[in-house]
């Protein structure tokens, strides 16, 4: 691309689904926007390739059910927008013992906050979804919401409308320099761009872009091995068969989540992951697995083995993904503490799918200088002692 002539209200660097809403967000309110991405698109290199992701208002924290009341409403209107269906309601089961901690807050959030759910003991559970075993004392709530979003599609929406609203999207432009000040300067490997603003939603790459401006988040990268088990009879535990997503909380032999989702994404096959991996470089995410790569698909086939006897206890595919995670798992929704044009949506933690529609909101709101719809104080920067103007 050749350099721009005109001062734009905005640039967002990374064309995942956070960068995606945000500019769709600008776009939408008449706002100039240039979205760079560094791979052409569509990609498998970051957190939001792949065909699902659980879309649920199920939380220990009021303020993401809180979130995905407006989230459920965006993702409905670019659904209407696109003529294309993105979202399949299908319930969420949340699997937990009875005495487990987080499984009583959610179900305390989720009564709180009006949403509709259901408390099934093992016996309700049982004859609802016979295909499912329980080891003594699990318990199951079901969010009524939960569903399946189509994630690939809902990418190529978001990228369609950006374009359809005079919005640029620009792949294949991996960002050399941010010059910071008034305007912002962004210089990619395909030419020179000035703006108002600039938000930063690079995923595994934030840090490299963030490290000339100053600052360093405590963000961490990890390969996530996307698994997919072969039903023993096809479509067993499939949508058709009213089978829903599933959350496992502390469920034996896993100290970390474990969710699925209803066999669809491969005829015959259905996901089950591991809600956690390994430590690696985003260069290097398509290198071998490491050992504790393969330690974590044996606990996933122990529970498949366990819980799911319909399925073969051994993976059929296995897909690579990123999260970007940080110590709380909780999102950095913030401006850069030196520079208030340079906004920032990162660590994201494998949860930030179904909330990107409000997070894109959030975004365009803080680098438009507008009152934030939502309090941001858990997803600011200045929560991680030692950051923003330490580091300045």
């Amino acid at each position: 691309m050749a350099a721009q002539k005109d001062l734009c209200d905005a640039i967002v660097i990374g064309a995942g689904i956070q960068g995606c809403f945000t500019a769709y967000h600008l776009a939408k309110h008449r706002k100039r926007v240039i979205l760079l991405e560094q791979f052409f698109l569509p990609h498998s290199r970051g957190s939001s390739h792949g065909q699902s992701r659980i879309i649920r208002r199920a939380y220990p924290e009021d303020f993401y059910t809180q979130m995905m009341d407006e989230c459920y409403q965006i993702w409905a209107q670019l659904e209407h927008e696109a003529g294309t269906q993105l979202h399949r309601q299908t319930g969420l089961l949340l699997l937990g013992m009875k005495e487990n901690s987080e499984l009583k807050t959610i179900q305390a959030t989720l009564s709180r906050q009006g949403v509709e759910h259901q408390c099934l003991s093992a016996e309700e559970l049982k004859q609802r979804f016979p295909n499912v075993l329980l080891a003594r004392g699990e318990v199951g709530v079901l969010d009524k919401s939960g569903g399946v979003l189509y994630a690939d599609k809902a990418l190529r929406a978001l990228q369609d409308a950006i374009r359809h609203l005079g919005g640029l999207v620009c792949d294949g432009e991996k960002v050399m320099e941010i010059k910071p000040g008034f305007p912002v300067t962004v210089k990619s490997m395909a030419g020179s761009y000035q703006a108002k603003s600039l938000v930063i939603t690079a995923g595994p790459w934030t840090n490299q872009l963030l490290r000339p401006l100053g600052i360093e988040l405590p963000l961490q990268t990890l390969r996530i091995n996307v698994c997919y088990w072969r039903e023993k009879v096809p479509g067993s535990y499939g949508v058709s068969q009213a089978f829903p997503c599933f959350l496992g909380l502390g469920l034996s032999p896993a100290p970390h989540h474990i969710y699925g989702l209803p066999s669809g994404e491969y005829p015959g096959l259905m996901k089950v992951c591991y809600h956690h991996g390994n430590n690696v470089d985003p260069e290097e995410r398509d290198c071998p697995e490491a050992f504790s790569d393969i330690q974590d698909v044996q606990i996933l086939g122990r529970f498949v083995r366990d819980h799911l006897p319909d399925l073969e206890p051994k993976p059929a595919l296995l897909e690579p993904c990123l999260y970007t995670n940080t110590p709380d798992e909780h999102f950095i929704l913030d401006r850069h503490p030196k520079y208030d044009n340079v906004v920032i949506g990162a660590g994201f933690s494998g949860h930030g799918f179904k909330l990107s529609p409000v997070v894109g909101k959030i975004l365009y709101e803080l680098s438009m200088k507008l009152t934030p719809s939502y309090d941001l104080t858990p997803f600011r920067m200045s929560r991680f002692p030692g950051l923003g103007k330490a580091h300045l």
